[in-house]
């Protein structure tokens, strides 16, 4: 089955009401090569907990900027080992200490702050993709994060065209605290993205 652009409205309309468990389900009944990724941000255990209660060994992928706190790096550790994901890591290219030295991390102003984007984030992202070849993308996105994930809805299109499952994406995070809650699942609450800075602006990967 391949779901295409003019039916998006009418699956986002239908699934609309319907559980992450009942649409990740659905998509799985089709998809040949799904992935999941994920930073380990808060509530990146809902939807990796979620995935893999529906297929355990599913390609999880991370992309690792190389910026992340001790703690979430302990949370990723933690959650790795709780859910046994199947981990697909990837890195920059250059290491963030050799960065460090040459760069460090600008300023959202700064017109190096988009190289240092697509150095940490864009091109390791890519890499991924195109190693991973899926057709199913499965994301955390939801309404509210940002301007740009407002537009979006359940299901969406990458643009390069694989489709992008959000189950959670009308979810408000009082209904994530209590799904955290029902399955004992720990949240990461300190996790810090260098080519964001500010948590309305979009990483790079879902323009």
């Amino acid at each position: 089955m391949e779901i295409k652009q003019e039916v998006l409205k009418k699956y986002n309309d239908e699934f609309a009401d319907k559980s992450p468990s009942e649409i990740i389900s659905w998509v799985l009944s089709f998809a040949n090569k799904p992935v999941v990724t994920t930073n380990f941000r808060p509530y990146e255990a809902t939807i990796l907990h979620a995935v893999v209660s529906e297929l355990k060994d599913i390609n999880v992928v991370w992309c690792d900027t190389g910026y992340n706190t001790p703690n979430t790096y302990r949370h990723a550790n933690e959650l790795i080992k709780k859910l046994g994901l199947n981990i697909k890591l990837y890195t920059p290219k250059q290491t963030a200490a050799h960065r460090d030295v040459v760069m460090g991390i600008p300023n959202v102003d700064d017109p190096l702050h988009a190289v240092f984007s697509e150095q940490v984030k864009i091109e390791p992202f890519k890499r991924a993709m195109q190693e991973q070849q899926p057709d199913v993308w499965f994301t955390n996105l939801r309404k509210g994060q940002t301007a740009l994930r407002d537009s979006l809805d359940i299901f969406s299109f990458s643009k390069d065209g694989v489709l992008k499952v959000s189950p959670f994406y009308h979810w408000s995070e009082e209904q994530l605290d209590a799904y955290l809650k029902e399955y004992n699942l720990p949240n990461e609450l300190k996790y810090f993205d260098p080519t964001k800075v500010l948590e309305n602006r979009e990483c790079g990967i879902h323009q």
